[in-house]
This record gives structure tokens, sequence and C-alpha cells, in this order.
């Protein structure tokens, strides 16, 4: 079992909104900072946003900049990315992931490699 679980992924027109979900799958949970990525057909996966989770400071790829945001409920340890004005290319597996490792200062986590445990992806598809 993946050590989260993220959903709430679906299809919608463009234009349109979703949120999507990420919680522990139910083993004690500790993160510094949580990431969204999301992965295109064919494509690399990309950094969406990230949170660092004392103080709950966000910063966002410029592609989704805007209209993305990361929220959290700290007692319930989850993250949910909102995402409004949704367009075609946004289209993709959604995954988020935790970060597990100490959070340096001033650093920005933005690679897939800066974090220790995902969850299995939500497919998000935006119509035109």
């Amino acid at each position: 079992q993946a050590p989260l679980v993220d959903s709430g992924g679906g299809l919608v027109q463009a234009g349109g909104s979703l949120r999507l979900s990420c919680a522990p799958s139910g083993r004690s949970f500790s993160t510094t900072a949580m990431g969204w990525f999301r992965q295109a057909p064919g494509k690399e996966r990309e950094f969406v946003g990230t949170m660092k989770w004392t103080g709950g400071s966000t910063y966002y790829a410029d592609s989704v900049e805007g209209r993305f945001t990361i929220s959290r409920e700290v007692a319930k340890s989850t993250v949910y990315l909102q995402m409004n004005s949704l367009k075609p290319e946004d289209t993709g597996i959604y995954y988020c992931a935790s970060r597990a490792r100490p959070y340096r200062w001033g650093q920005r986590y933005v690679q897939a490699t800066d974090y220790t445990d995902w969850g299995q992806g939500t497919q998000v598809t935006v119509s035109s």
C-alpha cells in the first residue's frame, strides 16, 4: 500500500475546477514538506507546487501560479490541491509526495528526488 492516498481527480471541462486530496494511508506520518507533481502521457513527471509543513508557506510552478492553491488540515495530516481555471494542458496523473528529510532553510523542494513518500496518483482530464 502506498504511504499516501491521493484522490479527487476526474474529468472536467476547460475553465472548471477540481480539488485533490492527499492523506497518509494509515501508518505514522511525519513530514517537513508536501509536494504535488503531475505527469502527462509521454512526458516526464513535473513539479506543480509545494508546501512547507511548518508554517504552511507555498511555492508553485509558473504554469499553475495564480490558478492552483495548496492548503492543509494539520489535524488530519491532509493536504489539498485546489485547481481552478483548468486548461487541457493540465491533463495528467497527479501525485502527492511527502518529504521526511529535514527542511533546510532557504531551500525550495521542486525535484521528485527531494521527496521520500508518494501517493498512487489520481487522473485529471481537462477537455477542451
